[in-house]
């Protein structure tokens, strides 16, 4: 089997999962508090260090693989909405919010009251305070100060708990701009502060990912020539070269 089959499929399904990941920020452009994803490449020489290699054969024993996909913690820019249940972080900070699912972190600070009164995200899951979910009296004026201070009518209803990532930390995606992190990834943040009626935007740039996501399609389009050529060859030797040997 010729080893360059092996390269050029390698490098396809590194392309398309590139692909998927571009795909995937640009439909979040729009998404308040959602961090991209990046991809990065590497290349592994399969037999490198043989003593018969040849040039050639290095560039058919070199694979082409995506080695990693991280989040791109880069801060988007803050847009003024004048709502007093809207907040944006500045700063490495993420909001603490139970889900059903356990608890995730977002950047998404588009908040709102629900009939009971507890604090709560758009899709309806409560903010965490630092002692728990938040609850508010029913149409009180709420302030929410830049250290995370949330109170109602100038009475303390509690404190929103500000938490980031250790460096060392790999947050997985859990859907639009919540994330998920091992416990011992994620710390108090004393150094981010709040910025009420304000909302923090999508930190992709939807120029950028075009560009992106065309280079990608044609790397893809590259590596699919590149396997139809090779398969070609090979059927071509099958069918035409090798009875020729044996006859």
């Amino acid at each position: 089997m010729d080893s360059g089959l092996y390269a050029a499929c390698t490098a396809l399904m590194a392309r398309t999962d590139a692909l998927d990941t571009i795909a995937n920020n640009l439909a979040n452009a729009s998404t308040n508090g959602f961090r991209g994803r990046q991809t990065s490449f590497s290349s592994v020489l399969a037999g490198s260090g043989h003593p018969t290699a040849t040039q050639l054969n290095d560039v058919t024993n070199s694979y082409g693989l995506l080695r990693n996909s991280r989040l791109n913690l880069q801060a988007g820019s803050l847009e003024r909405t004048n709502n007093d249940l809207d907040v944006a972080i500045e700063g490495p900070g993420f909001l603490s919010v139970q889900t059903a699912h356990g608890t995730v972190y977002t950047r998404n600070g588009s908040l709102q009251v629900s009939p009971a009164g507890q604090l709560q995200t758009a899709t309806g899951d409560p903010v965490l305070g630092e002692r728990g979910p938040i609850l508010l009296p029913t149409g009180a004026k709420v302030t929410i100060s830049p250290d995370g201070t949330v109170s109602a009518d100038s009475t303390i209803a509690g404190k929103l708990k500000l938490v980031e990532f250790k460096p060392t930390a790999d947050p997985q995606s859990a859907g639009g701009s919540d994330y998920t992190a091992a416990a011992a990834d994620v710390v108090a943040s004393p150094s981010s502060t709040l910025r009420q009626g304000m909302l923090e935007s999508s930190n992709v740039n939807p120029v950028t990912g075009v560009i992106d996501l065309i280079s990608a399609q044609r790397a893809l389009e590259g590596m699919r020539h590149a396997l139809t050529m090779i398969d070609s060859e090979m059927d071509k030797t099958a069918t035409v070269d090798l009875p020729r040997v044996t006859a």
